[in-house]
């Protein structure tokens, strides 16, 4: 793990990755504590792929926090045609050419499943041969296959680099269990991100329950009906961290 990516602090041996929806709530989120961004875009479709402009932004703005790029050319189910596939390709490469001036730690967040609802393990493997040296964390679409345990053998032999999971529960409270076998099965082969209702009140009892190092979540504030990012639950959560 880069230093760009890591906690914040040896106080603070918990990673808080932030999901937002443009540059200004990624710079928000950076000036709150956070470690890394999600940066998407269509957060009520539950993220797609951001503009390559804003990505060059956030690049060019940011100055310290890691950054993750969601590459989903759509919302809906995570059954990938031939033709969206070759959009997320031509997004992944448009990614690696972008000028990074502050070495921030780019990486991409994809998934995929077979209309059988296992992981799409040959379009997976072209995406993460397709983003090279960058990081690939493979998002929620994890939560939908029935065999999680053996999923997550499938993801560490691609060479991904974290799996984003809330362990087939609707909260990573609710998948706590699960997400806690998962962590121990990885052995920091991969990393496990816990997401799913994380906040302030609940994110010491979801790292202890999960051991789980990151934990990820949006801080929504909305604003004459388009959502911001709170810096006020970013702090508070993590002064629960620390505290």
């Amino acid at each position: 793990m880069s230093p760009t990516e890591g906690p914040a602090s040896a106080e603070r041996p918990t990673t808080v990755e932030i999901c937002v929806g443009d540059v200004p709530s990624a710079l928000v989120a950076e000036g709150a504590g956070a470690d890394r961004v999600e940066l998407c875009a269509d957060l009520g479709q539950g993220g797609t792929t951001p503009s390559i402009g804003a990505v060059a932004v956030a690049l060019r703005t940011l100055h310290r926090v890691g950054v993750r790029v969601m590459v989903r050319p759509r919302g809906g189910d995570f059954r990938v045609s031939e033709a969206e596939e070759q959009v997320m390709l031509a997004d992944i490469a448009a990614l690696r050419a972008l000028p990074n001036p502050h070495d921030l730690a780019l990486g991409v967040v994809v998934g995929a499943l077979t209309e059988q609802g296992d992981l799409d393990l040959p379009l997976l493997r072209r995406l993460v041969d397709a983003a090279g040296p960058l990081p690939v964390t493979v998002h929620k679409a994890f939560d939908e296959v029935a065999d999680q345990f053996g999923a997550l053998e499938e993801i560490i032999a691609l060479g991904a680099d974290a799996v984003l999971t809330s362990g087939a529960a609707p909260t990573a409270l609710g998948g706590a269990d699960r997400l806690a076998a998962l962590t121990e099965q990885a052995a920091g082969r991969l990393r496990v991100i816990a997401g799913g209702g994380v906040r302030a009140h609940n994110v010491r009892e979801v790292v202890a329950r999960t051991r789980a190092r990151e934990v990820h979540l949006r801080a929504p504030l909305h604003v004459a009906r388009h959502e911001s990012t709170d810096p006020t639950q970013i702090r508070n959560l993590i002064t629960a961290l620390t505290s």
